[in-house]
């Protein structure tokens, strides 16, 4: 068969072409999750043909009968819209109404009342041992408004790429890649991550998996101790009474030295005044900058402390293989944040950054929240990973935690 015989297929058999892209993308996507994020053994292939089945009869046929013959016929300029040059596009009223139209009724209607509900049954007679569908769409209920804002904010651009450009018989095609492509994004940055295998199987992106998108895209870039090697890194903190005008002296201070501010941490507690700085520096300008800040009278008062940093040696933490992110929020009670540290401790775990605050809740009720990173320093397999789970949330009992929420990042 010659390959322009083979380019004729999706256009000649639309609906199969359709189904069996949406059908081997779903089973591809399960099977990416099952591999490199649970890292199974043995792949659960029962599970993949619940996934494969969800993507045969509703991506590929569902969904192909909603976007080629009903949007077809509610919107008939849909499809000589999509074969107009950019020019002729934006002359044409009609068509970009129709173009409108489509994506209004795809995802503020399709979406929300069809497509989350239809996954949120499927992935829960697929993943649960004892299904529960009216808990499933109770879940679904919960985190509506959430999960629609963040599907908008990847799907809405997507399908006004595919209702403007794609031949009828490419729409599914091209839904099925996005949420293929959705899916290796989260894989790759997640990798690992078992707390969290239920958002990263899903073929839309929920407020979750946003966040896990956010969080590795952030983790890309390491400390500036890391990456400028060239230059001299130096710790600058100093803790004294409050005064308008302390920033702006520290901060000029530094800049006429040279030094560069690239992370810095300051904060007002009661009547005093704290600050934590990191400043690249040229290192021959190093030793200068020290002594500017400590000689200065007007920084006096902050006991100002510097000292060199160095990049972290690759051999420090040898063995570790994850670090987690933890988020915790609970009724404020003394020793919350020494239950925690003590528990991560027992784990041998090192504590990189934290940070804590006390927030209002519902009735004026006062929240201590937890934010944490923190590595393994010891390699740490599945069971050791289960029962550091199962140790948070006897925690959140003790505690009367209402949010714990643990997620592994590489």
């Amino acid at each position: 068969m010659r390959w322009k015989d083979l380019a004729q297929i999706p256009i000649r058999y639309p609906l199969a072409f359709g189904i069996g892209v949406s059908t081997i993308k779903t089973s591809a996507s399960d099977l990416l999750v099952q591999v490199v994020v649970e890292k199974k053994k043995e792949i659960d292939w029962k599970r993949n043909a619940a996934f494969a089945t969800f993507g045969f009869f509703y991506l590929g046929g569902v969904q192909y009968a909603l976007y080629v013959p009903i949007f077809g016929r509610l919107f008939p300029h849909a499809a000589a819209f999509a074969s107009k040059p950019l020019r002729e596009k934006a002359r044409d009223v009609k068509g970009l109404a129709s173009l409108l139209g489509q994506v209004f009724l795809d995802q503020f209607i399709h979406h929300p009342f069809f497509y989350f509900p239809a996954f949120y049954a499927t992935r829960e007679l697929c993943m649960s041992d004892k299904p529960d569908l009216y808990g499933a769409m109770q879940t679904y209920k919960k985190n509506m408004k959430e999960d629609l804002i963040a599907i908008w904010k990847v799907w809405i651009p997507s399908m006004l790429l595919n209702f403007s450009f794609m031949p009828m018989w490419a729409r599914i095609p091209w839904v099925a890649g996005t949420s293929l492509f959705w899916t290796c994004i989260l894989s790759a940055m997640r990798g690992g991550d078992v707390a969290h295998v239920k958002d990263i199987e899903a073929p839309f992106p929920t407020s979750s998996t946003l966040t896990m998108v956010i969080e590795g895209l952030d983790e890309i870039f390491a400390s500036p101790v890391d990456l400028d090697t060239n230059l001299a890194h130096v710790c600058i903190s100093g803790a004294g009474p409050d005064r308008i005008g302390t920033v702006a002296i520290m901060t000029r201070t530094i800049a006429d030295s040279g030094g560069n501010v690239t992370m810095s941490k300051m904060v007002r507690l009661g009547t005093e005044f704290i600050t934590l700085l990191h400043v690249a520096i040229e290192p021959e300008k190093r030793a200068a900058l020290i002594k500017t800040l400590r000689d200065n009278k007007e920084l006096k008062q902050l006991n100002i402390r510097a000292s060199e940093l160095m990049p972290r040696e690759l051999g420090t933490y040898k063995d570790t293989v994850v670090g987690l992110k933890i988020h915790v929020i609970g009724p404020d009670r003394s020793g919350m944040l020494a239950r925690i540290a003590e528990t991560l401790a027992r784990r041998n775990m090192s504590i990189e950054d934290v940070t804590t605050e006390i927030r209002r809740g519902k009735g004026g009720q006062r929240n201590f929240v937890v934010n944490a990173e923190v590595v393994m320093v010891e390699n740490m397999d599945q069971d050791n990973l289960d029962s550091f789970y199962a140790e948070f949330q006897a925690l959140k009992e003790e505690l009367q935690l209402s949010v714990v929420d643990i997620r592994v990042h590489m």
